[in-house]
């Protein structure tokens, strides 16, 4: 049986062999997406069937609203989500506008697929002096004050395209161990998690989490107001990762004033709801 992937308007022929998606060039399918790993999942078409693998992953693979933690078999008609982004397995029809068409086994032409510019330059880890970061965040506070308009007509996917390059930027500015400045962690937590509102994706809620950990901080009470309306949409977050904040900011908490204290005891009840899902 053959098999495709439906991926916006590209239908992905999936010949026999393996089809790596992650956002490494090296991938046959490479997505400019923050929440998107290196080389984050794994296809493997043989003998008629079709299999799905997480290579450990950050954000982690959904298939039909749950997250996989093994190799699964799919079938006909299953919708993924990796990252923010989602496909369907559909079955290759003879005649079929198929786009990618493979030329000899397990071999795919690379597609790159891009987000709109946000209007950020990509990160100078080494060199980029603090003053341009502070651009950033003033870029950054423009382009979410369209995204939020994109949010409050219930355009929740022109919203995400709009702010996922600006949020990639940010998220590896974190990974590099870059210092940013508050405002922009903050702007960037608040629109993930509105995100993850609207869209109902666990991943975009794990991108707040993983900015606060680097930050050693919690997150401010306008995001947790967030993260806790996006908790009761979400189909599933990483609470591994999530334990681990709260625990990371519960060895600081002799340190912390009465404010930090009840943004701590605010977190650990969305760890309690969040184990509830």
């Amino acid at each position: 049986m053959r098999f495709r992937l439906r991926y916006l308007q590209h239908d992905l022929e999936l010949n026999e062999g393996t089809f790596a998606v992650g956002r490494n060039a090296s991938c046959q399918l490479s997505l400019d997406d923050p929440l998107v790993s290196r080389r984050h999942a794994l296809f493997d078409h043989h003998a008629g069937h079709v299999t799905l693998e997480d290579l450990n992953s950050r954000n982690g693979v959904i298939v039909n609203g749950q997250r996989i933690e093994a190799k699964v078999s799919l079938n006909v008609g299953d919708r993924i989500v990796i990252g923010s982004q989602e496909l369907t397995l559909l079955s290759a029809r003879d005649g079929a506008n198929v786009t990618g068409v493979g030329v000899g086994k397990m071999t795919l032409p690379k597609i790159r697929v891009s987000t709109p510019s946000s209007g950020f330059s990509p990160l100078n880890i080494e060199t980029d002096p603090e003053p341009s970061m502070v651009r950033r965040a003033d870029q950054f506070k423009l382009l979410s004050g369209v995204a939020e308009k994109a949010l409050a007509m219930g355009k929740a996917g022109e919203a995400e395209r709009l702010l996922a390059s600006a949020l990639a930027d940010v998220i590896e500015a974190t990974r590099a161990g870059r210092p940013l400045p508050p405002t922009l962690v903050d702007q960037a937590a608040k629109f993930s998690a509105k995100l993850a509102t609207a869209t109902g994706k666990g991943g975009w809620a794990d991108y707040v989490v993983e900015l606060y950990v680097a930050q050693k901080r919690p997150c401010p009470a306008h995001v947790i107001d967030e993260l806790y309306t996006a908790m009761r949409k979400v189909t599933a977050v990483d609470l591994v990762r999530l334990r681990g904040y709260i625990a990371m900011l519960r060895q600081n908490l002799p340190r912390y004033g009465p404010a930090e204290r009840f943004l701590f005891q605010r977190l650990e009840g969305l760890e309690r709801l969040a184990a509830l899902r």
